[in-house]
Parts: structure tokens; C-alpha cells; sequence
């Protein structure tokens, strides 16, 4: 008998990623201090038009790629470490790897190149237990493997 989810759909792909199947590796070097990653690549496709009302043909254009990352303060504090000036933003570009680890072993890796921070906020309030900072990432491309 096939695998059934509560909805009623039969489970096809079997197992799937988790955050927990996530590892995250700045400079080479893993994070486990990580709340969130968030990344993401656009590009501009526009119609072509000509004679009559419909378009004659498509365009690409320039792609875009955008992310943020949220780490617990101590991982800040750490990557400040390695700056110059204790400035995140005065570190020279690295790279960011988001590898996928799922249950079915088939690795899935992207590669976020030329990553810079362009911020380093602080976001304080009463009864906080620890604090979440959210990066903003300026980066080159995005590699998908």
C-alpha cells in the first residue's frame, strides 16, 4: 500500500529537505548560528512587439541576484572578528554555500559568489533573551547545482 499524507495525497517524493537537512558554510567555514537565509535571483524578460497587437519576440536582460541572512549576534560578533576595523562591511567578498542534505542523499548545493554585507543593525527590545541580526547581502550571482 502507497504512502498516504493526511490530505489525502499519495507521497511520491518520499522524504523531503528540512532546515534541519541545511548547512550553511561562509568562507568555507560552517555557521551554526543561523536563524534564516534568503536568496534570490531575478531577471528582466520583456516582450518585443511589431506589426499587429501581439508580441513578435522576447528579450532577457540583466539578471539581478538579492539575499539576507539572519545570525545570532555571538555569529556576528565572530565574522567582526575577522574584519578590519571590526566593520562586517569592510570584509573583502566571500562566498556563501547553502548545501541541501536531504534523507534521499542527493546533495543539492548553491552558491551565493561575491558576498558582501552592506549592514550591521541592532535590534533591541525589553524582554528579549537574545538577539537575531538580520544582514542584508550584496552578491555577484547566484550558482545553482
Amino acid at each position: 500500500m502507497a504512502n498516504v499524507i493526511n490530505n489525502g495525497i499519495p507521497l511520491i517524493n518520499g522524504m523531503l529537505c528540512g532546515w534541519a537537512d541545511v548547512v550553511v558554510l561562509i568562507g568555507g567555514v560552517p555557521i551554526t548560528g543561523i536563524v534564516a537565509l534568503d536568496y534570490n535571483d531575478s531577471q528582466v524578460v520583456e516582450n518585443k512587439w511589431g506589426a499587429g497587437r501581439y508580441p513578435v519576440g522576447r528579450a532577457k536582460g540583466r539578471i539581478t541576484a538579492e539575499g539576507k541572512i539572519v545570525l545570532y549576534m555571538e555569529e556576528v560578533h565572530a565574522l567582526e572578528a575577522q574584519a578590519p576595523n571590526g566593520r562586517l562591511q569592510d570584509l573583502p567578498p566571500f562566498d556563501i554555500i547553502a548545501q541541501y542534505l536531504p534523507d534521499s542523499g542527493i546533495i543539492k548545493t548553491d552558491k551565493l559568489r561575491n558576498c558582501q554585507f552592506s549592514e550591521n543593525p541592532r535590534k533591541w527590545k525589553e524582554g528579549d533573551t537574545g538577539q537575531e541580526v538580520e544582514l542584508p547581502l550584496v552578491m555577484s550571482h547566484i550558482e545553482r547545482s
